[in-house]
C-alpha cells in the first residue's frame, strides 16, 4: 500500500489543484493508498480527505491534540506524521502556511520525496 502524506493551509481554496495531483497518484501507483493527513477542519486537509474517500483510498487521520499541548499541538502532529512514515509528500502551501510548510520541511528532512504546490 502507499502512503502519501498531505499537509496544507486551512486557507487552501483551490480543490482542482488537488484533485489534479491525486489523480496523478492514482496514475502512478492505483488505488491502494494511504492518505495521511492532519486533519484540518477546512482548507487542503479536508479537501484531500474528502477527495481520497471518493478515490476509494483509506484515510488515516491524525488531529492535532490543542486541548493537551497548546501551540506546539501542531507542530507535534506533523513530527508524529513524518514519523509514521509515507512513500510520497504533497504539501498545498497558501501564503507561506507555517503548519504545511513545516510538515514539507519535515518530511524532507526525513527523506520523503515532498512535493510543494504553492500560491
Amino acid at each position: 500500500m502507499f502512503r502519501l502524506l498531505i499537509t496544507g493551509s486551512r486557507e487552501w481554496q483551490d480543490k482542482n489543484a488537488i484533485l489534479l495531483e491525486l489523480r496523478a497518484v492514482v496514475r502512478e501507483h492505483g488505488t491502494d493508498v494511504t492518505l495521511v493527513s492532519g486533519n484540518a477542519i477546512r482548507g487542503a486537509d479536508y479537501m484531500c480527505e474528502s477527495l481520497a474517500r471518493d478515490l476509494g483510498w483509506v484515510v488515516e487521520k491524525h488531529p492535532a491534540e490543542w486541548d493537551k499541548f497548546g501551540k506546539s499541538a501542531g507542530f507535534k502532529r506533523n513530527q508524529l506524521m513524518v514519523t509514521l512514515g509515507a512513500d510520497a509528500c504533497l504539501a498545498f502551501i497558501k501564503d507561506k502556511s507555517r503548519g504545511a510548510s513545516d510538515t514539507a520541511e519535515r518530511a524532507e528532512k526525513a527523506g520523503i520525496p515532498t512535493k510543494r504546490v504553492e500560491v
